[in-house]
């Protein structure tokens, strides 16, 4: 199993406009994560103005269309996004443990 990162770039504005789209946007992180495709998701502060989700998978395609398909990306809260693999190594769900 592969780890991913959706990398959101969030748009000026993001904060004052969340509260109308926050309860879709997390039914469908909650989706995501009983499927187990979503590990962990959520906001890097001081500034806020990055999101990050950490998805398991073969593939990037289930980070790839959970942001197709959130609306915060659907509505303007994301400026912009990408998907990225991130190669894990320590940890009990590494994706590839290396141990000294």
């Amino acid at each position: 199993m592969n780890h991913y990162l959706l990398i959101y770039h969030l748009a000026p504005g993001y904060l004052e406009r969340r509260a109308e789209f926050r309860a879709a946007h997390l039914d469908l992180a909650w989706q995501a994560a009983e499927r187990g495709e979503l590990l962990l998701g959520g906001a890097v502060e001081d500034p806020l103005d990055t999101a990050m989700l950490l998805f398991a998978g073969e593939g990037p395609e289930a980070a790839e269309a959970f942001a197709e398909a959130d609306p915060y990306v659907t509505e303007g809260l994301v400026e912009r996004w990408n998907v990225r693999r991130w190669v894990t190594v320590v940890g009990k769900e590494a994706s590839a443990p290396v141990r000294p």
